[in-house]
């Protein structure tokens, strides 16, 4: 089965603003027989006074509360439109936030039984001025709010990894999401903060801990190919160490584009191939 497990929609406010139909007609186009609209979740309402970046980024992160209506009245026409031809998933990627669990878990109770597919990710860290910052924003948020890690690179991997760990160990209740988001997003800058390309062997330590945890929660990774596309990246999510790790443990990875254009729709599924060479490993 061809499936893109991971994409965004016309109402992303940090998008294309391209048509969602026209990127689910691209998808038909690609052969892909399975799409998942899995848009930003709405952050939960106190968490922009623990928020010390940049207010763009925070404004533009995700759905507003207001949108989530009209959020699930297009997935639902888009299913119906196209529901013969392509099966398609409405879900979330759900902000894992520590502190911020029982929001997090009220917010799936509430939501969850109208999706099929959530994925869980980690875009916000603790940094200067204790507070949260956005790791994927851009360069100059990252330095600002991470810049007393940067000389310890493998300091700061652990600490979003440790995130990482929090978000799969979280009680999220009866709808907590079933894969984990790019889990190695900390490296989206790397090449411009010149970060090492490989963990160290306290973070596979970690990573191996983490993946544990996955696997007997028979969870699932997102094999992400957007960092391929970053300037400052050029990797795909979640990159060479885990992937093969993972594999070795037998963690599903899905495939997604997280398209936010029409031009992103598949970017990338021809590396799935190297999935399936892991997995003869």
């Amino acid at each position: 089965m061809k499936k893109d497990g991971h994409t965004h929609t016309e109402l992303c406010p940090h998008g294309s603003g391209d048509s969602t139909a026209e990127m689910i007609e691209k998808a038909i186009e690609l052969g892909f027989s399975e799409y998942c609209i899995t848009e930003h979740a709405p952050l939960p309402k106190r968490f922009a006074s623990e928020f010390r970046g940049n207010i763009e980024g925070l404004e533009t992160a995700s759905l507003k509360w207001s949108q989530l209506d009209d959020y699930f009245k297009l997935c639902a026409n888009l299913q119906k439109k196209y529901g013969d031809v392509i099966n398609i998933k409405v879900g979330f990627e759900v902000d894992y936030l520590p502190g911020f669990e029982k929001e997090i878990k009220q917010f799936l109770d509430e939501y969850g039984a109208q999706t099929q597919e959530n994925i869980l990710s980690v875009h916000f860290m603790k940094g200067a001025d204790n507070g949260f910052w956005c790791v994927d924003y851009d360069t100059v948020e990252f330095a600002d709010g991470f810049s007393n890690f940067l000389a310890d690179p493998q300091n700061l991997y652990h600490r979003y990894l440790e995130l990482i760990q929090q978000a799969v160990s979280a009680n999220l209740g009866k709808y907590a999401p079933q894969r984990i988001g790019h889990m190695n997003l900390i490296k989206k800058y790397q090449d411009y903060f010149e970060l090492p390309a490989k963990f160290d062997a306290n973070n596979l330590e970690l990573i191996t801990s983490i993946l544990n945890n996955i696997k007997i929660q028979m969870r699932e990774l997102d094999f992400n190919t957007a960092g391929l596309y970053k300037p400052y990246c050029n990797e795909v999510y979640p990159g060479s160490q885990i992937m093969q790790m993972a594999c070795e443990k037998k963690i599903p990875l899905i495939f997604g584009s997280d398209a936010h254009s029409i031009a992103e729709v598949g970017h990338g599924y021809h590396l799935t191939d190297f999935i399936e060479i892991l997995d003869r490993k």
